[in-house]
């Protein structure tokens, strides 16, 4: 499945038939050109108090707590397999999220954020300095402000902001965002996991949108262009009080379309 050029291999593991080592099953399956290929695996299982549980592995075979776009792919594969209603409420490793099935699109209401810092000095080991915002959206996320994000050589520079001491030993995405206007950005992310730049990522678009929103620079609903040319729009509220920010009703929309079906051997 491809959420915006975010793709995905998709298992239904209710019965318990798949290897239980999903990791070693993320790196063969995701492999590109050697296998299916995919920016991860996700995989589709029973949950006792929702409608089933998504688990989601990257590329590399590292295990994730959530991933936005996978989230609304694996919802509109249970949809289709008649396993929840178009209405629905799934666990994830970063918690309980509700999605919605349209005919053009999926929406996924995300987990609050956390852990936001605005506008601090991101040293590089080559003398640069970037100004940089960090927030959690389910996974860590680095933001970048920049005038042209078509300029930006992403697999390099995210590969630094990746391994960066300062977000050691887990590591976090990055995200370059250029604003294009108060409801509009264009952003392009190196996702950890995959170790390069993907086509789309909704928890980075969504990191980008809240920063922003954060910041004053945009209002909800935010429209975030991709690498891949799709549209992913993120909606979300922010109440101030004081110095304090909550961020809140942070919502993922955009498509998720079925590629194709098909039986692994494995």
């Amino acid at each position: 499945m491809s959420g915006g050029g975010n793709d995905f291999v998709i298992f239904d593991n209710r019965k318990k038939t798949l290897p239980e080592d999903y990791s070693a099953l993320a790196k063969k399956v995701c492999h590109r050109k050697f296998s299916i290929g995919a920016d991860g695996l996700l995989v589709l299982e029973e949950a006792p108090s929702a409608d089933f549980r998504m688990v989601y592995y990257n590329a590399d075979g590292s295990r994730a707590e959530m991933c936005g776009n996978g989230a609304r792919c694996i919802a509109r594969f249970a949809n289709v397999l008649k396993a929840a209603p178009a209405k629905m409420k799934f666990e994830t490793d970063a918690g309980t999220v509700g999605a919605e099935v349209g005919e053009e699109s999926v929406k996924v209401t995300l987990v609050n954020p956390k852990d936001m810092r605005l506008d601090f000095p991101l040293k590089m080991d080559d003398q640069k300095e970037f100004n940089a915002s960090f927030i959690n959206t389910g996974v860590p996320h680095v933001i970048v402000m920049v005038t042209d994000a078509e300029k930006i050589s992403v697999d390099e520079l995210g590969r630094k902001i990746r391994y960066h001491r300062d977000f050691a030993p887990a590591g976090t995405n990055a995200n370059f965002v250029q604003l294009v206007d108060a409801h509009h950005l264009a952003v392009r992310t190196y996702e950890r996991g995959v170790e390069e730049e993907t086509l789309a990522c909704g928890t980075g678009v969504t990191a980008a949108a809240v920063v922003f929103g954060a910041k004053k620079l945009v209002e909800s609903p935010v429209d975030c262009l991709t690498k891949g040319g799709e549209t992913l729009r993120v909606h979300f509220r922010i109440t101030e009080t004081g110095q304090r920010k909550a961020i809140t009703d942070v919502v993922l929309e955009g498509p998720a379309t079925v590629s194709y079906h098909g039986e692994v051997i494995l």
